[in-house]
């Protein structure tokens, strides 16, 4: 069985495929302050609710955007999958052709996004990812990353109009019944979802015009399904993009 970890900046999640078949999955928060002992008794926590021993996990791979995180994962999988764990990083065979200025610096989230979804498609694609910050990554239909557009997060949005503002509150993130509120919190859930969804369509917009070729669009994130029926540009959802682009990516490099 493979482990397949996701580390973003809020929320890290976690996989077990069995061959192609993705048997559980979690989403827990990410904790900088983490040990590799506290996620490691995490690790078997979440293995030993299904059912799933610890020494069935003959397989370990990751992507992580924290950097002081990737040691600590690489030790906890050691000491408690008894196995090194595989990170995503330069050198790493991805079977498609980065062609942005310096393609060390593109994520490797947002590569294994990429990776996921031209296998799962097969044509060209935009990926819409809402997590911490909201990345637009571009795939040609050759299977080439093209670059994309990294924005704000909905979250991070959200939270900069409570802090940055005097007497404006935090507010629960969900979908307003109307676009115009009739009291402060309604207020602002209506500009902060509503603006956000034209934050997405603009965005994609402007990327197709720029495009030869007509991309199908989808959306990844654990907050994705929350703009699904709004969002003019979106048309797929897959929540387990992630987490699917890691298995492919172990896939191709395990052995050498």
């Amino acid at each position: 069985m493979l482990l397949v970890i996701d580390v973003g900046n809020t929320n890290t999640g976690l996989g077990v495929y069995k061959g192609r078949n993705l048997l559980e999955h979690w989403r827990v928060e990410t904790d900088k302050k983490r040990t590799a002992d506290e996620y490691g008794i995490l690790v078997l926590s979440l293995l030993s609710t299904k059912g799933i021993q610890a020494s069935r996990i003959d397989g370990c791979i990751m992507c992580c955007v924290v950097p002081s995180l990737i040691s600590v994962f690489e030790e906890m999988a050691l000491r408690y999958l008894k196995h090194p764990i595989m990170g995503i990083e330069p050198g790493t065979k991805t079977g498609m052709p980065i062609l942005t200025d310096n393609p060390r610096e593109v994520g490797a989230d947002r590569i294994v996004n990429a990776v996921a979804a031209y296998e799962t498609y097969r044509q060209g694609c935009i990926i819409v990812d809402f997590g911490t910050a909201t990345t637009f990554d571009c795939v040609s239909p050759r299977g080439e990353y093209l670059g994309g557009a990294i924005a704000p997060g909905f979250h991070i949005s959200a939270e900069a109009l409570f802090r940055e503002t005097s007497k404006l509150p935090r507010v629960e993130v969900a979908r307003p019944r109307r676009a115009i509120g009739r009291n402060t919190v309604a207020s602002m859930q209506s500009g902060i979802y509503f603006g956000y969804i034209g934050l997405v369509d603009e965005t994609v917009r402007r990327i197709k015009a720029e495009l030869t070729f007509d991309p199908k669009v989808i959306s990844t994130g654990g907050i994705a399904r929350l703009f699904e029926d709004e969002s003019n540009a979106i048309e797929a959802v897959d929540e387990l993009l992630t987490l699917r682009g890691l298995r492919i990516l172990y896939e191709r490099n395990r052995g050498g």
